[in-house]
């Protein structure tokens, strides 16, 4: 009897990767340039904005990305289980375009706020469907490099926005409060565009689109990602995934081993928001800002001298970012979290010194430092990690509710800590709050180690088994084994 694991599906999982792969694997995570984009931009357009916030106000501007998110990502997944991932990626691409529009063309706070949740809702939405996209056509043994696209497109997304400050406030500097700032929070229009044109060629998920019976169109997925299929074969691997998935009723699916997997993704995920990442570039410029001031220097030079910081750890996420595409497949997922948050821990407390006990250069370059060495550790194991779990460790039928609901906590672990940051600095300096985001670092070492299994190199219908109980601490890519 053909089944899912000797049919074509264990061919697409066996299939060395290819241009063709790399190539939908981009245009999947395009969200994820605009993700990056959107949500770092603001960072640079906080310093000129013409309104005057309090540091609660600003945390509401700047957090209205990550609520619209937590909404897009609820919408989004039990959506894509029922219309198809590529469509859902396609209004994504929409939501995009119009938030760029309301942001830039914003008369008063209330309305950028409303532009910044639309954009979130794209975010969301991306955030839960991207890497689910990825896994379901991805070989298996460079499942992990082709997901971790994602994460890179999210840093070449904040490099971009930089950039494009630092061009905007240098070429028109007396224009930054009226007209600077809605460029920088406008010109996203145009990539969003462009992702909603090129992802209208993009193949339609294999894999659900054979558990909805869509033969014909699972024929023309197979045919688009290079395998030569019948529609015999197609007929005969349809036969057997929808007995089974009328076998398992979509309440079924959710199995012990389902919302176990659930429930450590998403704590995952709040761990990756609450150790402070984020703080590095929604606030990055605005942080950096004040050690560029001096009495004869004007504060749009100090802006671009604060943005160019800024820029400069946007690098290092990118750069970083490339070493996790290279080792995620090799070392696994569970070896580069635990050392991340190790490296993670070390390297705030670095920058937590330097904030509490230095001044003036010295305190500006071990601040520096101490961000962009925690970037490194974040960009190779906790950034792409998280959603590359998201899109692999979850059943097919459910996958879409699931990864939207963890896409979903992550925003709001994300809408917490981005809100609360202006007050905690404030209250309480920002060399503690590296402190608490350090002994948070510590926590994700003993998370990791105690419930994160290794799915690196199995297909996503085995990944589930290892979720059925405990990780087996001695062979973590096992399933745990009860003692008779």
């Amino acid at each position: 009897m053909v089944t899912s694991q000797t049919g074509l599906l264990a061919q697409l999982d066996a299939r060395p990767i290819g241009r063709l792969y790399i190539y939908l694997a981009v245009l999947a995570t395009i969200g994820g340039f605009l993700f990056g984009f959107d949500s770092s931009n603001i960072g640079s357009a906080l310093v000129v904005l013409p309104f005057d916030l309090s540091p609660l106000a600003i945390g509401i501007v700047v957090s209205g990305a990550s609520l619209g998110s937590f909404v897009g990502a609820l919408l989004a997944g039990p959506l894509a289980d029922r219309l198809g991932r590529k469509s859902l990626l396609l209004v994504d691409s929409a939501l995009f375009a119009v938030g760029s529009l309301v942001s830039a063309f914003a008369l008063e706070p209330t309305t950028l706020v409303i532009g910044r949740i639309i954009i979130g809702i794209a975010i969301g939405a991306d955030s839960a469907l991207a890497t689910a996209y990825i896994s379901e056509f991805a070989p298996k043994d460079r499942r992990g490099s082709l997901a971790i696209i994602q994460q890179w497109m999210i840093t070449i997304g904040i490099l971009s926005a930089y950039i494009i400050a630092v061009i905007v406030l240098s070429v028109a500097p007396d224009s930054a409060t009226t007209v600077g700032w809605r460029i920088l929070l406008g010109v996203g229009f145009i990539p969003a565009i462009a992702s909603l044109l090129l992802r209208a060629y993009m193949p339609e998920s294999p894999r659900w689109l054979l558990e909805h019976g869509r033969e014909e169109a699972a024929l023309k997925s197979f045919q688009k990602l290079g395998m030569e299929t019948t529609a015999e074969q197609v007929h005969t691997e349809a036969v057997v995934i929808v007995a089974e998935r009328q076998h398992l009723s979509a309440r079924s699916q959710w199995t012990k081993s389902a919302k176990r997997a659930l429930l450590i993704v998403s704590v995952f995920f709040i761990l990756q928001q609450i150790t402070g990442i984020n703080v590095a570039f929604y606030y990055g410029p605005s942080l950096l800002t004040p050690y560029f001031a001096g009495p004869n220097t004007s504060a749009i030079a100090s802006e671009i001298s604060g943005v160019i910081a800024a820029s400069i750890l946007a690098v290092v996420n990118v750069v970083s970012t490339y070493f996790a595409f290279r080792f995620i497949d090799k070392v696994g997922r569970r070896k580069l979290a635990m050392g991340a948050y190790v490296g993670m821990t070390i390297f705030l407390l670095i920058g937590a010194w330097g904030a509490s006990f230095l001044s003036g250069i010295p305190q500006l370059l071990v601040i520096m430092v101490g961000f962009g060495l925690f970037i490194v550790c974040f960009a190779i194991g906790i950034g792409g990690t998280g959603w590359l779990l998201q899109g692999e460790v979850f059943p097919t039928g459910i996958r879409g509710r699931a990864g939207g609901i963890s896409a979903s906590i992550d925003w709001l672990a994300n809408y917490a800590l981005v809100i609360l940051f202006p007050v905690l600095q404030a209250g309480i300096g920002l060399g503690w709050v590296m402190m608490i985001f350090a002994g948070l670092c510590v926590v994700g070492v003993v998370f990791v180690y105690r419930f994160l299994p290794e799915t690196k190199g199995k297909s996503v219908e085995d990944i589930s088994k290892l979720f059925d109980g405990p990780v087996n601490l001695k062979d973590p890519s096992q399933p745990f084994v009860k003692r008779s």
